[in-house]
């Protein structure tokens, strides 16, 4: 992240058309960086301004639903112009997909609106020394959107091969056990490396835990 000089503030924009949620914001920061200056930002427009303007901000809150802005618009700019700054989403939004597009488009962590003041104290205090910051909701969240991913890649004969796989049986055993042919399994297991991007049968064991605890 813009690491601050000695002795500097911690420049702080806040990118939020609600100005009750504004204000909100304004009295949380400084609980997280007592040095804070804040800046406010209230469009797409207006963000992209401020965050290329000088002094640089150390900090960027950005709701997704600014004027101006549609899906994760302000936020792939704001990578482009600005890709050193810690982004933190500060949104409504409850959609697991728009959570996870947002940390792969390089959000430093994703914060509902509902969530209580000293998750978002918390969230800053580990962003500002340079970490990411995911709360339990979003993860389990996160967990939730793989799982239902999983479930549409894979057939129910894939999923059942798969189960039987990451118990380390073989293909001959496995073959016996769905009472399919030997050749059959082993079509059913080249699919489910390509669709894991796995390409032996212990990375598929391991794939195959993690995705099975997030199917069932």
């Amino acid at each position: 992240m813009n690491t601050p000089s000695d002795g500097a503030p911690t420049r702080v924009l806040i990118a939020d058309d609600h100005p009750l949620y504004c204000d909100a914001l304004r009295a949380v920061v400084p609980q997280a960086c007592p040095d804070a200056v804040i800046g406010v930002a209230a469009s797409q427009e207006e963000v992209l301004a401020a965050a290329t303007g000088e002094p640089a901000f150390d900090l960027i809150l950005l709701d997704l639903n600014l004027p101006g802005a549609s899906a994760l618009s302000c936020l792939h700019a704001l990578k482009r112009l600005v890709p050193t700054t810690p982004i933190v989403v500060v949104s409504a939004v409850g959609d697991p997909k728009i959570m996870q597009d947002a940390i792969i488009a390089g959000a430093s962590a994703f914060i509902p609106k509902s969530a209580s003041s000293q998750v978002l104290i918390n969230a800053l205090k580990v962003i500002v020394a340079g970490g990411t910051y995911m709360p339990t909701g979003v993860v389990a969240a996160f967990r939730n959107a793989d799982g239902a991913a999983a479930r549409s890649e894979l057939t129910l004969r894939q999923r059942r091969v798969l189960e039987l796989l990451s118990t380390g049986l073989s293909n001959k055993r496995i073959a016996r056990d769905l009472e399919i042919s030997e050749i059959t399994v082993k079509a059913h297991v080249s699919a489910i490396f390509r669709k894991l991007g796995v390409s032996n049968r212990m990375q598929a064991g391991l794939e195959a835990r993690r995705l099975l605890d997030a199917l069932y």
